[in-house]
Protein backbone atom coordinates (compact mmCIF):
# COMPACT_ATOMS: atom_id res chain seq x y z
CA UNK A 1 0.00 0.00 0.00
CA UNK A 2 1.32 3.47 -0.90
CA UNK A 3 0.20 7.05 -0.58
CA UNK A 4 -2.51 7.98 -3.08
CA UNK A 5 -2.28 10.83 -5.56
CA UNK A 6 -5.08 12.65 -3.75
CA UNK A 7 -3.26 12.34 -0.40
CA UNK A 8 0.02 13.41 -1.98
CA UNK A 9 -1.57 16.48 -3.56
CA UNK A 10 -3.07 17.42 -0.18
CA UNK A 11 0.36 17.06 1.45
CA UNK A 12 1.96 19.29 -1.16
CA UNK A 13 -0.70 22.01 -0.99
CA UNK A 14 -0.74 22.09 2.82
CA UNK A 15 3.06 22.06 3.14
CA UNK A 16 3.39 24.97 0.71
CA UNK A 17 0.59 26.84 2.48
CA UNK A 18 2.30 26.28 5.85
CA UNK A 19 5.52 27.74 4.49
CA UNK A 20 3.77 30.77 3.05
CA UNK A 21 1.80 31.39 6.25
CA UNK A 22 4.98 31.27 8.33
CA UNK A 23 7.06 33.46 6.02
CA UNK A 24 9.42 30.71 4.89
CA UNK A 25 11.54 31.08 1.78
CA UNK A 26 9.95 29.51 -1.33
CA UNK A 27 9.65 25.76 -0.83
CA UNK A 28 9.76 22.66 -2.97
CA UNK A 29 7.85 19.57 -1.84
CA UNK A 30 8.27 16.00 -3.09
CA UNK A 31 6.02 13.09 -2.12
CA UNK A 32 7.35 9.60 -2.85
CA UNK A 33 5.60 6.25 -2.62
CA UNK A 34 7.14 3.32 -0.74
CA UNK A 35 9.19 2.36 -3.79
CA UNK A 36 10.69 5.83 -4.10
CA UNK A 37 8.65 6.92 -7.13
CA UNK A 38 7.50 10.54 -7.23
CA UNK A 39 3.75 10.81 -6.67
CA UNK A 40 3.60 14.61 -6.43
CA UNK A 41 6.15 17.41 -6.73
CA UNK A 42 5.72 21.17 -6.61
CA UNK A 43 8.18 24.07 -6.57
CA UNK A 44 7.03 27.51 -5.48
CA UNK A 45 7.97 30.50 -7.60
CA UNK A 46 11.43 31.64 -6.60
CA UNK A 47 12.58 28.23 -5.35
CA UNK A 48 15.92 27.33 -6.92
CA UNK A 49 16.15 24.91 -9.82
CA UNK A 50 18.10 22.33 -7.77
CA UNK A 51 15.40 22.22 -5.09
CA UNK A 52 13.36 19.39 -6.68
CA UNK A 53 16.43 17.14 -6.54
CA UNK A 54 17.06 18.11 -2.92
CA UNK A 55 13.44 17.47 -1.90
CA UNK A 56 13.49 14.06 -3.56
CA UNK A 57 16.85 13.24 -1.90
CA UNK A 58 15.47 14.10 1.55
CA UNK A 59 12.49 11.78 1.06
CA UNK A 60 14.50 9.11 -0.73
CA UNK A 61 17.07 8.93 2.05
CA UNK A 62 14.58 7.95 4.73
CA UNK A 63 12.99 5.35 2.46
CA UNK A 64 16.26 3.92 1.15
CA UNK A 65 17.84 3.52 4.57
CA UNK A 66 14.69 2.87 6.59
CA UNK A 67 15.66 5.48 9.17
CA UNK A 68 14.75 9.08 9.91
CA UNK A 69 16.89 11.99 8.77
CA UNK A 70 17.97 12.44 12.40
CA UNK A 71 19.18 8.84 12.53
CA UNK A 72 20.96 9.30 9.20
CA UNK A 73 22.63 12.46 10.55
CA UNK A 74 23.75 10.61 13.69
CA UNK A 75 25.24 7.80 11.57
CA UNK A 76 26.94 10.36 9.33
CA UNK A 77 28.44 12.11 12.37
CA UNK A 78 29.59 8.83 13.95
CA UNK A 79 30.85 7.33 10.71
CA UNK A 80 31.43 9.84 7.92
CA UNK A 81 32.82 7.10 5.67
CA UNK A 82 29.52 5.22 6.00
CA UNK A 83 27.51 8.24 4.89
CA UNK A 84 29.92 9.05 2.06
CA UNK A 85 29.72 5.45 0.82
CA UNK A 86 25.92 5.34 1.04
CA UNK A 87 25.56 8.71 -0.67
CA UNK A 88 27.85 7.51 -3.46
CA UNK A 89 25.88 4.28 -3.88
CA UNK A 90 22.65 6.27 -4.00
CA UNK A 91 23.99 8.65 -6.62
CA UNK A 92 23.84 11.53 -4.14
CA UNK A 93 20.10 11.05 -3.55
CA UNK A 94 20.39 10.89 0.25
CA UNK A 95 20.67 13.85 2.63
CA UNK A 96 21.30 13.82 6.36
CA UNK A 97 19.36 16.92 7.37
CA UNK A 98 15.75 17.33 8.57
CA UNK A 99 13.13 17.75 5.89
CA UNK A 100 12.61 14.11 4.90
CA UNK A 101 9.66 12.61 6.78
CA UNK A 102 8.12 9.14 6.75
CA UNK A 103 4.38 8.99 6.02
CA UNK A 104 2.35 6.33 7.81
CA UNK A 105 -1.36 5.66 8.10
CA UNK A 106 -3.16 5.56 11.45
CA UNK A 107 -2.38 1.85 11.77
CA UNK A 108 1.36 2.43 11.30
CA UNK A 109 1.64 1.16 7.73
CA UNK A 110 4.35 2.93 5.75
CA UNK A 111 2.85 4.82 2.78
CA UNK A 112 5.90 6.76 1.56
CA UNK A 113 7.92 9.82 2.45
CA UNK A 114 7.86 13.58 1.98
CA UNK A 115 10.86 15.80 1.33
CA UNK A 116 10.76 19.57 1.68
CA UNK A 117 13.54 22.05 0.96
CA UNK A 118 13.92 25.80 0.59
CA UNK A 119 14.21 27.17 4.12
CA UNK A 120 16.10 26.13 7.25
CA UNK A 121 15.96 22.34 7.60
CA UNK A 122 13.74 22.39 10.70
CA UNK A 123 11.31 24.72 8.92
CA UNK A 124 11.33 22.38 5.92
CA UNK A 125 10.48 19.54 8.27
CA UNK A 126 7.70 21.54 9.93
CA UNK A 127 6.14 22.17 6.52
CA UNK A 128 6.34 18.46 5.68
CA UNK A 129 4.71 17.55 8.99
CA UNK A 130 1.93 20.10 8.45
CA UNK A 131 1.23 18.69 5.00
CA UNK A 132 1.16 15.11 6.20
CA UNK A 133 -1.17 15.93 9.10
CA UNK A 134 -3.48 17.90 6.76
CA UNK A 135 -3.85 14.73 4.67
CA UNK A 136 -4.98 12.82 7.77
CA UNK A 137 -1.76 10.82 7.89
CA UNK A 138 0.98 10.33 10.49
CA UNK A 139 4.43 11.96 10.12
CA UNK A 140 7.52 10.29 11.59
CA UNK A 141 10.59 12.54 11.92
CA UNK A 142 12.63 10.93 14.66
CA UNK A 143 11.96 13.87 16.97
CA UNK A 144 9.17 11.79 18.52
CA UNK A 145 11.73 9.54 20.27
Amino acid sequence: MSISLEQAQTVVAAALSHGTEHGFNPLTVAVLDTGGAIVALARQDGSGYLRPDLAVAKANGVLALGMTNRAIAARAADSPEFFTSVATLAGGKILSVPGGVFVRDAGGTLLGAVGVTGDASLNDEAAAVAGIVAAGLVPVTGAED
